[in-house]
Protein backbone atom coordinates (compact mmCIF):
# COMPACT_ATOMS: atom_id res chain seq x y z
CA UNK A 1 0.00 0.00 0.00
CA UNK A 2 3.21 2.50 0.51
CA UNK A 3 4.87 1.37 -2.52
CA UNK A 4 1.15 2.54 -4.11
CA UNK A 5 0.74 5.56 -2.30
CA UNK A 6 4.37 6.45 -3.38
CA UNK A 7 3.52 5.52 -7.11
CA UNK A 8 0.40 7.69 -7.18
CA UNK A 9 1.84 10.90 -5.65
CA UNK A 10 4.96 10.97 -7.99
CA UNK A 11 2.86 10.27 -11.16
CA UNK A 12 0.38 13.31 -9.97
CA UNK A 13 3.14 15.40 -8.87
CA UNK A 14 4.93 14.94 -12.55
CA UNK A 15 1.01 15.72 -13.84
CA UNK A 16 1.42 18.63 -11.70
CA UNK A 17 4.75 19.65 -13.21
CA UNK A 18 4.36 19.59 -16.75
CA UNK A 19 0.50 20.77 -16.90
CA UNK A 20 -0.59 22.43 -13.74
CA UNK A 21 0.11 24.81 -11.10
CA UNK A 22 3.78 24.36 -9.79
CA UNK A 23 3.71 27.32 -6.92
CA UNK A 24 2.41 26.19 -3.71
CA UNK A 25 -1.60 26.29 -2.46
CA UNK A 26 -2.04 28.16 0.62
CA UNK A 27 -5.65 28.19 2.48
CA UNK A 28 -4.80 31.69 4.83
CA UNK A 29 -3.94 33.72 1.84
CA UNK A 30 -5.11 36.83 3.75
CA UNK A 31 -1.97 36.62 5.61
CA UNK A 32 0.11 35.41 2.94
CA UNK A 33 -0.02 37.53 0.45
CA UNK A 34 3.95 38.50 0.69
CA UNK A 35 4.34 35.30 -0.82
CA UNK A 36 3.27 36.34 -4.47
CA UNK A 37 2.74 39.76 -4.61
CA UNK A 38 5.73 42.25 -3.43
CA UNK A 39 3.47 45.09 -3.51
CA UNK A 40 2.38 44.49 -0.63
CA UNK A 41 5.64 45.43 0.95
CA UNK A 42 5.30 48.28 3.31
CA UNK A 43 1.41 47.93 3.31
CA UNK A 44 0.55 48.14 6.75
CA UNK A 45 3.12 51.11 7.86
CA UNK A 46 5.02 48.60 10.18
CA UNK A 47 7.35 45.73 10.12
CA UNK A 48 5.63 42.78 9.87
CA UNK A 49 6.49 39.12 9.90
CA UNK A 50 4.79 36.14 9.15
CA UNK A 51 5.40 32.64 8.90
CA UNK A 52 2.95 29.88 7.64
CA UNK A 53 3.48 26.10 7.41
CA UNK A 54 0.87 24.36 5.49
CA UNK A 55 1.05 20.05 5.46
CA UNK A 56 -1.17 19.42 2.48
CA UNK A 57 -3.04 15.79 1.69
CA UNK A 58 -1.83 14.41 5.32
CA UNK A 59 -1.95 10.73 5.15
CA UNK A 60 0.47 10.45 1.34
CA UNK A 61 3.89 8.92 1.81
CA UNK A 62 5.69 12.33 0.42
CA UNK A 63 2.78 14.70 0.72
CA UNK A 64 3.35 18.47 -0.04
CA UNK A 65 4.93 20.56 2.91
CA UNK A 66 5.37 24.52 2.60
CA UNK A 67 6.71 26.64 4.60
CA UNK A 68 7.31 30.31 4.09
CA UNK A 69 8.57 33.22 6.14
CA UNK A 70 8.35 36.41 5.11
CA UNK A 71 9.21 40.20 6.94
CA UNK A 72 8.30 43.04 5.21
CA UNK A 73 8.29 47.11 6.35
CA UNK A 74 8.32 50.51 5.16
CA UNK A 75 11.06 53.85 3.83
CA UNK A 76 9.02 56.62 4.88
CA UNK A 77 11.36 58.90 3.75
CA UNK A 78 11.82 57.59 0.17
CA UNK A 79 7.82 56.19 -0.25
CA UNK A 80 9.32 52.79 -0.30
CA UNK A 81 8.63 49.18 1.54
CA UNK A 82 11.48 46.25 1.12
CA UNK A 83 10.68 42.96 2.03
CA UNK A 84 12.73 39.16 2.42
CA UNK A 85 10.68 35.80 1.54
CA UNK A 86 12.37 32.71 2.66
CA UNK A 87 10.06 29.48 0.95
CA UNK A 88 10.75 25.64 1.16
CA UNK A 89 8.64 23.56 -0.74
CA UNK A 90 8.66 19.54 -0.63
CA UNK A 91 6.51 17.18 -2.64
CA UNK A 92 7.87 13.65 -2.64
CA UNK A 93 11.05 13.65 -3.90
CA UNK A 94 10.90 17.28 -4.75
CA UNK A 95 12.69 19.94 -2.42
CA UNK A 96 12.22 23.03 -3.80
CA UNK A 97 13.79 26.34 -1.89
CA UNK A 98 14.25 29.98 -2.78
CA UNK A 99 14.88 33.55 -1.35
CA UNK A 100 13.00 36.71 -2.85
CA UNK A 101 14.29 40.30 -2.47
CA UNK A 102 11.25 42.94 -2.75
CA UNK A 103 10.91 46.20 -3.50
CA UNK A 104 7.30 48.59 -3.82
CA UNK A 105 7.66 51.84 -4.48
CA UNK A 106 4.45 53.70 -2.91
CA UNK A 107 2.16 56.55 -2.72
CA UNK A 108 -1.09 57.85 -2.34
CA UNK A 109 -3.97 57.23 -4.97
CA UNK A 110 -7.53 58.31 -2.89
CA UNK A 111 -8.28 57.68 0.37
CA UNK A 112 -5.07 54.56 0.14
CA UNK A 113 -1.82 53.44 -0.99
CA UNK A 114 -1.00 51.98 -4.12
CA UNK A 115 2.31 50.05 -3.85
CA UNK A 116 4.60 48.95 -7.29
CA UNK A 117 6.75 45.90 -7.04
CA UNK A 118 9.43 44.11 -7.98
CA UNK A 119 11.05 41.09 -6.73
CA UNK A 120 14.08 38.94 -7.77
CA UNK A 121 13.98 35.35 -6.53
CA UNK A 122 17.13 32.91 -6.11
CA UNK A 123 15.49 29.38 -6.41
CA UNK A 124 17.46 26.12 -5.57
CA UNK A 125 15.45 22.86 -6.87
CA UNK A 126 16.63 19.49 -5.83
CA UNK A 127 15.31 15.90 -6.64
CA UNK A 128 16.81 13.82 -3.44
CA UNK A 129 15.57 10.59 -4.63
CA UNK A 130 16.79 6.18 -5.54
CA UNK A 131 15.88 5.38 -8.39
CA UNK A 132 16.09 1.39 -9.41
CA UNK A 133 16.48 0.61 -12.87
CA UNK A 134 16.01 -2.56 -14.13
CA UNK A 135 19.40 -4.41 -15.64
CA UNK A 136 20.79 -0.84 -15.84
CA UNK A 137 18.23 -0.16 -19.66
CA UNK A 138 16.84 3.24 -18.50
CA UNK A 139 20.77 4.67 -17.15
CA UNK A 140 21.70 6.38 -20.21
CA UNK A 141 17.98 7.80 -20.91
CA UNK A 142 18.20 11.83 -20.80
CA UNK A 143 14.39 11.76 -19.54
CA UNK A 144 15.00 10.67 -16.47
CA UNK A 145 16.60 12.86 -13.74
CA UNK A 146 19.87 12.25 -11.65
CA UNK A 147 19.76 10.78 -8.31
CA UNK A 148 20.39 13.54 -5.82
CA UNK A 149 20.10 16.31 -8.54
CA UNK A 150 20.23 19.80 -7.36
CA UNK A 151 20.03 22.77 -9.74
CA UNK A 152 19.73 26.66 -9.30
CA UNK A 153 18.34 29.80 -11.12
CA UNK A 154 17.06 33.07 -11.07
CA UNK A 155 13.77 34.56 -11.20
CA UNK A 156 11.38 37.58 -11.03
CA UNK A 157 8.07 38.79 -10.11
CA UNK A 158 6.16 41.86 -10.24
CA UNK A 159 3.13 43.26 -8.24
CA UNK A 160 0.21 45.76 -7.35
CA UNK A 161 -1.44 46.31 -3.87
CA UNK A 162 -3.79 48.88 -2.89
CA UNK A 163 -4.75 49.04 0.63
CA UNK A 164 -7.17 51.35 2.46
CA UNK A 165 -8.55 50.85 6.19
CA UNK A 166 -11.36 49.04 4.48
CA UNK A 167 -10.07 47.54 1.76
CA UNK A 168 -6.95 45.68 -0.55
CA UNK A 169 -6.89 44.77 -4.00
CA UNK A 170 -3.82 43.03 -5.61
CA UNK A 171 -2.64 42.01 -8.68
CA UNK A 172 0.71 40.00 -9.45
CA UNK A 173 2.27 37.46 -11.20
CA UNK A 174 5.46 35.10 -10.41
CA UNK A 175 7.60 33.60 -12.60
CA UNK A 176 8.07 36.73 -14.48
CA UNK A 177 11.50 35.07 -16.48
CA UNK A 178 10.26 31.41 -16.25
CA UNK A 179 13.25 29.72 -16.11
CA UNK A 180 13.82 26.26 -16.79
CA UNK A 181 15.65 24.29 -14.01
CA UNK A 182 16.94 20.92 -15.97
CA UNK A 183 13.69 18.58 -15.78
CA UNK A 184 11.06 20.73 -15.87
CA UNK A 185 9.86 24.85 -16.42
CA UNK A 186 8.49 26.83 -14.08
CA UNK A 187 5.56 28.51 -15.83
CA UNK A 188 4.40 31.96 -15.12
CA UNK A 189 1.68 32.50 -12.87
CA UNK A 190 -1.05 35.02 -11.72
CA UNK A 191 -2.88 36.48 -8.87
CA UNK A 192 -5.58 38.21 -8.00
CA UNK A 193 -6.68 38.97 -4.59
CA UNK A 194 -9.46 41.34 -2.78
CA UNK A 195 -10.99 41.89 0.72
CA UNK A 196 -12.71 44.29 2.77
CA UNK A 197 -13.92 45.02 6.18
CA UNK A 198 -17.54 45.49 6.77
CA UNK A 199 -18.46 46.63 10.17
CA UNK A 200 -21.93 45.38 11.83
CA UNK A 201 -24.30 47.48 13.41
CA UNK A 202 -22.71 46.58 17.19
CA UNK A 203 -19.20 47.73 16.18
CA UNK A 204 -17.52 44.85 18.15
CA UNK A 205 -18.53 42.52 14.80
CA UNK A 206 -17.23 42.97 11.48
CA UNK A 207 -17.19 40.54 8.33
CA UNK A 208 -13.76 40.22 6.39
CA UNK A 209 -15.13 38.84 2.52
CA UNK A 210 -11.63 38.01 0.92
CA UNK A 211 -11.15 36.06 -2.85
CA UNK A 212 -8.02 34.36 -4.49
CA UNK A 213 -8.08 33.39 -7.80
CA UNK A 214 -4.56 32.07 -9.32
CA UNK A 215 -3.54 31.26 -12.89
CA UNK A 216 -0.86 29.82 -14.98
CA UNK A 217 -2.48 30.54 -18.34
CA UNK A 218 -3.28 26.99 -18.80
CA UNK A 219 -5.34 25.98 -15.66
CA UNK A 220 -7.30 28.73 -12.83
CA UNK A 221 -8.11 28.07 -9.27
CA UNK A 222 -10.62 30.21 -7.21
CA UNK A 223 -11.01 30.46 -3.58
CA UNK A 224 -13.37 32.65 -1.55
CA UNK A 225 -13.68 33.11 2.32
CA UNK A 226 -15.73 34.57 5.00
CA UNK A 227 -14.64 35.40 8.40
CA UNK A 228 -16.44 36.92 11.35
CA UNK A 229 -14.28 39.07 13.33
CA UNK A 230 -14.70 40.22 17.46
CA UNK A 231 -13.35 42.95 18.63
CA UNK A 232 -10.86 43.02 16.54
CA UNK A 233 -9.17 40.31 18.72
CA UNK A 234 -10.82 36.64 17.49
CA UNK A 235 -12.12 35.22 14.01
CA UNK A 236 -13.48 32.49 12.68
CA UNK A 237 -15.03 31.30 8.76
CA UNK A 238 -15.13 29.43 6.50
CA UNK A 239 -13.65 29.30 2.69
CA UNK A 240 -14.80 27.54 -0.47
CA UNK A 241 -11.83 26.64 -3.01
CA UNK A 242 -13.43 25.57 -6.68
CA UNK A 243 -13.24 21.70 -7.28
CA UNK A 244 -10.97 21.29 -4.36
CA UNK A 245 -12.07 21.67 -0.63
CA UNK A 246 -14.51 23.58 1.97
CA UNK A 247 -11.87 25.54 4.23
CA UNK A 248 -12.48 26.01 8.11
CA UNK A 249 -10.49 28.27 9.52
CA UNK A 250 -9.97 29.84 13.11
CA UNK A 251 -7.48 32.68 14.77
CA UNK A 252 -6.75 35.09 17.95
CA UNK A 253 -4.62 38.83 17.93
CA UNK A 254 -3.27 37.52 21.51
CA UNK A 255 -1.84 40.95 22.52
CA UNK A 256 0.35 43.74 20.35
CA UNK A 257 0.08 42.63 16.80
CA UNK A 258 0.92 39.02 17.63
CA UNK A 259 -1.71 36.70 15.66
CA UNK A 260 -2.25 32.86 15.66
CA UNK A 261 -4.38 31.41 12.98
CA UNK A 262 -5.21 27.54 11.95
CA UNK A 263 -7.23 26.36 9.08
CA UNK A 264 -8.38 22.80 8.12
CA UNK A 265 -8.82 21.81 4.46
CA UNK A 266 -11.93 19.27 3.73
CA UNK A 267 -10.99 17.86 0.39
CA UNK A 268 -13.98 16.63 -1.65
CA UNK A 269 -12.60 15.27 -4.36
CA UNK A 270 -11.21 11.56 -5.04
CA UNK A 271 -8.22 12.43 -3.59
CA UNK A 272 -10.09 12.59 0.11
CA UNK A 273 -9.57 8.43 -0.30
CA UNK A 274 -5.72 8.47 0.07
CA UNK A 275 -5.13 11.81 2.64
CA UNK A 276 -6.85 13.19 5.64
CA UNK A 277 -6.99 16.36 4.68
CA UNK A 278 -5.07 19.31 4.80
CA UNK A 279 -3.45 21.55 7.66
CA UNK A 280 -2.35 25.15 7.87
CA UNK A 281 -0.83 27.04 10.29
CA UNK A 282 -0.36 30.79 10.48
CA UNK A 283 1.77 32.91 13.19
CA UNK A 284 2.29 36.82 12.77
CA UNK A 285 3.66 39.84 14.70
CA UNK A 286 3.68 43.61 13.48
CA UNK A 287 5.31 46.52 15.14
CA UNK A 288 6.30 50.06 14.41
CA UNK A 289 9.12 51.94 15.75
CA UNK A 290 6.85 55.33 15.68
CA UNK A 291 5.04 55.71 18.73
CA UNK A 292 1.14 56.47 18.67
CA UNK A 293 0.76 60.35 19.47
CA UNK A 294 -2.49 59.67 20.90
CA UNK A 295 -2.39 57.32 23.86
CA UNK A 296 -4.52 54.14 24.70
CA UNK A 297 -5.43 53.50 20.76
CA UNK A 298 -5.14 50.32 19.34
CA UNK A 299 -4.63 50.04 15.64
CA UNK A 300 -5.03 46.25 14.40
CA UNK A 301 -3.59 45.44 10.87
CA UNK A 302 -6.75 42.43 10.52
CA UNK A 303 -6.82 41.18 7.42
CA UNK A 304 -5.72 44.01 5.21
Amino acid sequence: MRGFRIGLLCCFILMIKAEAQQDPQYSQYMFNQMAVNPGYAGSHDAICATLVNRNQWVGFDGHPNTSVFHINGPINRINSGVGVTFLSDKVGYDQNISVGLDYAYRFNLGPGKLGVGISGLFINNALKSSWYIPNGSWETDGAIPKENESVSGFDMGLGLFYRTEQVNLGISTTHLLEPTLNYFKLKRHYYISAGCLIPLRNPVWEIAPTIWVNSDGTSSQFTGNVNVMYNKKIWGGVGYRLNDAVIGMIGVDLFGGLKIGYSYDFTYTNIRNYSKGSHEIMVGYCFSFVKEKVTQKYKSVRFL
